[in-house]
């Protein structure tokens, strides 16, 4: 029988008792950061979800100038603006099914990079666009792109990110999409829909080329027996000062104990499936909230209601308050802890943020690179079902039905977060798959 992770109960508790536990300076040093080059790190792929953001809301300001396009062959129907609408999610679907062998074949970085190719070629298809269906193949092959960062960032973040501010650096893939999103309202008031394409090329080269220079993930390295190389990179990534001795050793014992890929005898082992199963119920709910739609058509909805603002304005104040939100969970989520915020916030400080986090740090290392595929997969398959249905909705049975399925859905989310979501606050990667291994509660405390 397979001895347990954990040590004796208890909050001195050491997660390989086989080791010396660190000495509580250690334990400063590994937990909070001294070198900025991870923050450098962090920044260089989040330009990913920079660009996701610009992407999944670029309909918003398109959609109404199309509609009253002067070219027949671009002039869309609401049937066409569906589509238009909905396709990117596909296209992410996609990119999410692409990460499960991507993610662990060419790695968490390269796989990121790679994303850059169908997104600088969707963008260009959009800018250049003459008929609809360039519009539908550029904004699936951004999709695509939008996916597949969405199930590598998270991973590759966790993965360099020290415990101290995993949560604040964890939450920013969903602070930059949100950035990302707030940047496309704001230049949809000033560009021509064309030009909106043309400017989103830009975040995806700074990307690229900042990527080029950044390490791989440690524990990537160590599963594919790059040993050395997993030292460098986490030294580069901690700074030479930093004694990186007992987190190297740590990381090390379990990539060793997950050597090999899951079987399918493994993956009904329940330190195993528990993790995915809340993972891909946390993405599947989080869609459920309605998000996607909204933020597809948000100045469509608007133009629907009777607000004061013009509906670009109304639009971009959403994206500015969105962003803010998303910027207070960063700096709280450390400190409040995962939970807290699921339970007390909104969208933007809760479920966008913190699922995307906990996706990233709860998936088992044996199994990280194909689960966190297989949640982005759900989860945009969701978000394709909900917004191809949302106009179609709204025009048969009013704008309100819609909001109050989500609302009913925000309601189930609490009960789920209750009963099944841990916390994580402070836990390295490598504590939280113990947990799961051996359930031991005092781990939530």
């Amino acid at each position: 029988m397979q001895e347990p992770l954990l040590g004796a109960e208890g909050p001195d508790y050491d997660t390989f008792p086989e080791k010396s536990s660190p000495s509580p300076g250690e334990r400063t040093r590994v937990g909070a950061p001294q070198n900025k080059r991870v923050f450098l790190a962090t920044f260089a792929a989040v330009l990913g979800n920079f660009s996701f953001g610009y992407a999944l809301v670029y309909t918003s300001p398109v959609i109404p100038a199309l509609e009253l396009s002067l070219d027949p062959d671009l002039r869309l129907t609401k049937t066409q603006a569906s589509w238009f609408g909905s396709v990117f999610t596909l296209g992410a679907a996609a990119g999410g099914l692409s990460a499960m062998v991507l993610n662990d074949l060419l790695g968490r970085k390269l796989s990121i990079m790679f994303s850059a190719v169908p997104s600088a070629a969707g963008y260009a298809l959009m800018a250049g666009a003459h008929g609809f269906w360039m519009l539908l193949l550029g904004r699936t092959m951004t999709g695509f792109a939008g996916g597949l960062t969405a199930a590598c960032i998270p991973v590759y973040v966790s993965e360099i990110a020290p415990p101290g501010v995993r949560g604040a650096l964890g939450a920013t893939p969903q602070l930059m999409a949100v950035f990302g999103s707030l940047s496309l309202y704001a230049l949809g008031l000033l560009l021509p829909w064309r030009w909106l394409a043309v400017a989103g090329e830009g975040p995806v080269l700074v990307m690229t080329l900042l990527l080029s220079f950044m390490p791989n993930s440690p524990r990537f390295l160590l599963s594919r027996g790059r040993d050395s190389e997993a030292l460098r990179a986490l030294a580069w990534l901690r700074g030479a000062d930093t004694d990186i001795r007992w987190e190297f050793s740590q990381i090390q014992d379990n990539v060793q104990r997950q050597s090999t890929r899951v079987s399918w005898a493994e993956a009904r082992s329940p330190h195993v499936y528990r993790p995915i199963v809340i993972a891909l119920l946390m993405r599947f709910l989080q869609q459920l909230t309605g998000i996607t739609p909204i933020l597809v058509y948000l100045q469509p909805i608007f133009e629907s209601t009777a607000v004061l603002l013009p509906p670009k304005d109304d639009a971009a104040i959403v994206g500015a308050v969105r962003l803010f939100s998303v910027l207070i969970a960063a700096l709280t989520m450390d400190l409040a802890g995962r939970k807290v915020l699921l339970f007390v916030s909104g969208y933007a400080m809760g479920w966008g943020p913190i699922t995307w986090l906990l996706m990233s740090e709860i998936l088992p290392l044996q199994a990280r690179g194909v689960a966190s595929g297989l949640c982005v997969l759900v989860s945009w398959l969701t978000a394709f079902a909900l917004t191809k249905s949302f106009l179609l909705v709204v025009n048969a049975f009013g704008l309100q039905v819609p909001f109050f399925f989500f609302a009913a859905i925000c309601l189930v989310n609490l009960l789920f977060t209750g009963c099944c979501v841990p916390e994580t606050k402070g836990r390295s990667l490598e504590q939280i798959e113990s947990f799961f291994r051996t359930g031991r509660r005092s781990f939530l405390h």
